[in-house]
């Protein structure tokens, strides 16, 4: 249901911030953005991604948590708070989930910006929707590595980003923890 919610609130900013980046974007702000969008394609096209967003993030998370644990067994296997192990599981979880869903994010990109070079390469007139035509569309283009473009952009910003969450996380549960401990111990 998080998730649900989270990517229900979050694509259409993604939609704005991708159309903000794009080379020439006619969007000068995030709120033009937003009213010509609307204006010109409407509530859809801030979530024509949305499925696409869903079906990248579940398997997303689903690595990232198993690789962490995982990886925790094997560098931290008594669970000490132990912030060398945390930092490390927690890049490594986030590179692997990030460089595993790429192709679902190169889909997501090419839904998000609708983007006119890529389009009209691909012979396509209108707007692109749906996460089969878009992998039928990026295939097109540029076959398999398509699916990979940008992989090592996303893994560099994922690493530090899982990095970082997972070792706030395990330095307050520790700190929590040790606390209640400690306020027990007392009576």
């Amino acid at each position: 249901m998080a998730t649900l919610l989270h990517d229900a609130v979050m694509n259409p900013a993604e939609v704005v911030k991708q159309r903000l980046q794009m080379y020439n974007s006619p969007h000068r702000s995030a709120l033009s953005c937003i009213r010509t969008v609307w204006g010109t394609e409407g509530v859809g096209a801030f979530y024509r991604s949305y499925t696409t967003q869903l079906t990248m993030n579940i398997p997303f998370q689903s690595i990232h948590f198993i690789t962490y644990e995982f990886l925790q067994e094997q560098i931290n296997p008594y669970r000490d708070y132990n912030p060398q192990s945390h930092i490390i599981s927690g890049g490594l979880a986030g590179a692997l989930a990030a460089a595993a869903t790429t192709p679902l994010d190169v889909c997501k990109t090419l839904l998000n910006t609708q983007e006119n070079m890529a389009l009209n390469l691909a012979n396509i007139s209108g707007r692109l929707s749906g996460m089969a035509n878009a992998f039928r569309t990026v295939y097109q283009l540029n076959g398999l590595p398509g699916y990979f473009k940008g992989v090592q952009a996303r893994v560099i910003y994922q690493m530090p980003s899982t990095a970082i969450s997972w070792s706030v996380y395990e330095f307050f549960k520790y700190f929590l923890t040790k606390h209640k401990l400690e306020n027990r111990t007392l009576y």
